[in-house]
């Protein structure tokens, strides 16, 4: 969960940017699940809206920086399941697992990640983190090379389903069923990597 002071002085000389998109991280996780209008931002983080619109010049500039926020920690959440699962099949089982728990834990969020069309274009200078690894991952573990992207499209079709008809609350949000459905054996049968 992002934390962030709230209180009209909330901040002072550091970076407004940072400060903004935390705020906005926050009252995303709030109990409405929704984003304030950009002037009840400013009001938030103790700063002019004049100052806010510096950063972000209307709304949909803000949720695409939220989005991106949003991806930057869903990368990492995966990379870190990745990691502890030892990598291989069963670390990328674990990056869908961590894709549905991220959604389940932060689902405005993940609606806002997934609504904005492209909040990081193919050309910027920081890379969608979740994709690079799915990319990667999928790279690795295809018995084709020339599979690997429908791997990756396939993987992320099946995470993303699950996560959707969870947060939808259309089969239950239970961890038990997120290990069976999110098993490598179905997607990597021995000796196929």
């Amino acid at each position: 969960m992002i934390t962030v002071s709230t209180s009209a002085s909330a901040y002072h000389h550091g970076n407004l940017r940072d400060a903004l998109i935390a705020a906005g991280l926050e009252a995303l996780e709030g109990a409405e699940g929704a984003l304030p209008s950009l002037r009840e931002l400013a009001r938030r983080v103790g700063v002019s809206a004049t100052a806010v619109y510096r950063h972000f010049p209307d709304k949909h500039a803000l949720d695409k920086a939220l989005a991106r926020e949003g991806l930057r920690m869903l990368g990492s959440a995966q990379a870190d399941a990745a990691d502890r699962a030892g990598g291989g099949p069963a670390g990328f089982a674990e990056t869908g697992r961590a894709y549905v728990r991220f959604a389940l834990d932060h689902p405005a969020l993940f609606r806002l990640m997934f609504t904005q069309g492209h909040p990081v274009e193919d050309n910027d200078e920081k890379p969608d983190e979740a994709r690079a690894l799915l990319t990667a991952n999928t790279q690795a573990l295809a018995s084709d090379p020339d599979h690997a992207e429908t791997l990756a499209l396939q993987a992320w079709s099946i995470a993303h389903g699950i996560a959707m008809l969870m947060l939808d609350g259309r089969i239950p949000a239970d961890d038990a069923l997120i290990e069976r459905m999110l098993n490598t054996e179905n997607l990597f049968p021995t000796g196929s990597c």
